[in-house]
């Protein structure tokens, strides 16, 4: 993988997360919400730095993690659950709850997406977004669930859809 399609997915991955950090405070009632959230969100700067004016659309790396996320709240919200022992899901902050859920949705959906970099990226955005001390509590959410996935104990997308 080139630096820039590295450092284009580290930065769709940030909007992303922003993007759904964002939705947690509003009232979502379907699809044309999700939307109408992601077009209004500013995209990121282009590759010379310059600030992007045009419109979103909805499509991308960006775009897959916001919808694939969003489609699968409920599913991801339970694995976060099992692998935060003695947290409920409700008592998490929405920056710890949404980096969770977007790590877990790329690790779980995205085959182009090896644990080890969803786990990284989420930990990234953590020092960036996040609480001091969340970093140790998302590591070790993520990485049980890469032990999990690894040892065949949690299916991944392909397998669930089996």
């Amino acid at each position: 993988m080139s630096r820039n399609r590295n450092n284009g997915r580290r930065a769709a991955r940030a909007q992303a997360f922003q993007v759904l950090y964002s939705l947690s405070f509003a009232d979502i009632s379907g699809e044309e919400d999700v939307r109408r959230a992601f077009r209004l969100f500013p995209a990121p700067p282009a590759p010379d730095g310059s600030p992007d004016d045009a419109p979103q659309a909805e499509e991308g790396f960006a775009w897959e993690l916001v919808y694939g996320v969003w489609l699968k709240n409920a599913d991801l919200d339970e694995l976060i659950s099992r692998f935060s022992r003695n947290w409920r899901v409700d008592r998490l902050g929405r920056v710890e709850r949404t980096l969770l859920r977007l790590a877990l949705y790329e690790m779980l959906y995205r085959q182009d997406v090896p644990a080890k970099v969803a786990i990284n990226e989420a930990l990234e955005l953590t020092r960036q977004f996040g609480e001091d001390n969340a970093v140790s509590f998302v590591n070790g959410v993520l990485d049980a669930a890469a032990k999990a996935i690894e040892d065949g104990t949690l299916e991944t997308g392909d397998q669930r859809r089996a």
